[in-house]
C-alpha cells in the first residue's frame, strides 16, 4: 500500500483502462458485511460532495449501513483506492484518503457511538493529530457508555508510521485488537509471532489476529485459542480479507457467541470475499452459514 497525493490520484485514476469500480474503505467493508450476517451497523466517514462521495453513500445505505457522513471540507475529493490485482491474487494499492483524512472531533456522531455495542476504528485513518484526537474522543465517550473499543490495525505500513500512537491506544483504550501476523510484529518490533503474542497478551483484553490459510489466533490474557480458515477452491482478490474477517467476527461477538464460533464467521466472511474481485461481499454473506 502506497499513499498518493491529489494530483497523483487523479493522474491514475485518468490513466486507467478497463477497471471495475466499486464502494469500498476498510471499516466500510466491515460494516456492510456485519449488514450482510443480518446485523446492525453505522459507519462514520467523510466523504465529498462530489460523484464518488454521493456513489459511497447510495451504497452504504443500500446494503442496510446507516451512514453518518462527517461535514465536507471545500476542495478535498473523496478518498479513492486504486488498486492492482495480479495473478496470484495479490494487489497492489494506491491510496488516496482525500477528505477522510480530515475527521476531526465534531465529525463523531456522538448518539451513534453510544448506541452500537462495539465501537470500531481502522488504523487507515490514524494519520494527522485531529484524526487520532477524533478516535480517542469517540472511544472515550464509547467507554462511557459501557461499550467496547476495537481496532483494526489495517496495514503494516500504518503500523510502522504510528507504532508509538497505536501502541498506547492499544492499552490505553482498546479493548479489542484485530491485525495480521505482519502488523503484530511490526507494533511490538520482534521477530518472532510468539513474542507479539505474548506482548499483546499483556496489553489487550482480546486479540484476533490472522495467519493468512492458517486460520487465526484468539488471545486472550487467560490463554490462547486458535481456529482454522475456511478453504476457498480459488483465490482471485485477497482485498478486503481480514476487512470482511472482521465483520464476521464482530457479528458473532455482539451477539455473544462463543470466541471460536465468531471466529469461524469471520473465516466464511474471509473466504467469499477472496473468492472474487472486490473487497465486499457478492451473496448475503447470512446464506453461508450452515
Amino acid at each position: 500500500m502506497t499513499l498518493v497525493d491529489t494530483d497523483r490520484a487523479l493522474q491514475l485514476y485518468q490513466a486507467l483502462g478497463t477497471a471495475v469500480e466499486m464502494s469500498g474503505g476498510s471499516c466500510a467493508n466491515t460494516m456492510t458485511g456485519v449488514a450482510s450476517f443480518g446485523g446492525r451497523a453505522a459507519y462514520i466517514g467523510k466523504v465529498s460532495d462530489d460523484e464518488l462521495g454521493r456513489v459511497f453513500g447510495h451504497d452504504m445505505r443500500a446494503v442496510g449501513v446507516q451512514f453518518r457522513p462527517g461535514s465536507p471540507v471545500a476542495d478535498t475529493p473523496t478518498g479513492r483506492c486504486i488498486i492492482v490485482v495480479t495473478p496470484d491474487a495479490e494487489r497492489t494499492m494506491n491510496t488516496y484518503l482525500g477528505v477522510s483524512s480530515l475527521l476531526c472531533p465534531p465529525d463523531i456522531d456522538l448518539k451513534t457511538v453510544a448506541a452500537g455495542k462495539v465501537l470500531y476504528m481502522e488504523g487507515y485513518l490514524f494519520d494527522r493529530p485531529q484524526a487520532k484526537e477524533a478516535f480517542r474522543h469517540a472511544a472515550a465517550h464509547a467507554h462511557a457508555h459501557g461499550r467496547q473499543v476495537s481496532l483494526t490495525l489495517s496495514d503494516s505500513f500504518c503500523v510502522d508510521r504510528h507504532r508509538d500512537d497505536f501502541r498506547s491506544l492499544v492499552t490505553d483504550e482498546v479493548d479489542i485488537l484485530f491485525g495480521n501476523k505482519d502488523e503484530l510484529m511490526s507494533l511490538y518490533e520482534v521477530d518472532s509471532f510468539d513474542a507479539a503474542v505474548a506482548a499483546v497478551q499483556r496489553d489487550c483484553h482480546l486479540a484476533v489476529i490472522t495467519v493468512g490459510a492458517e486460520g487465526c489466533y484468539i488471545v486472550q490474557r487467560e490463554g490462547v485459542l486458535t481456529a482454522p480458515a475456511e478453504s476457498v477452491h480459488e483465490v482471485l482478490d485477497t482485498t478486503g480479507a481480514g476487512d470482511l474477517f472482521a465483520a464476521g467476527f464482530l457479528f458473532g461477538y455482539t451477539r455473544d457467541y462463543p470466541l471460536e464460533q465468531c471466529a469461524k464467521l469471520g473465516a466464511i466472511a474471509a473466504a467469499e470475499v477472496i473468492s472474487h474481485i472486490g473487497p465486499r461481499p457478492l451473496v448475503e454473506l447470512k446464506s453461508l452459514v450452515p
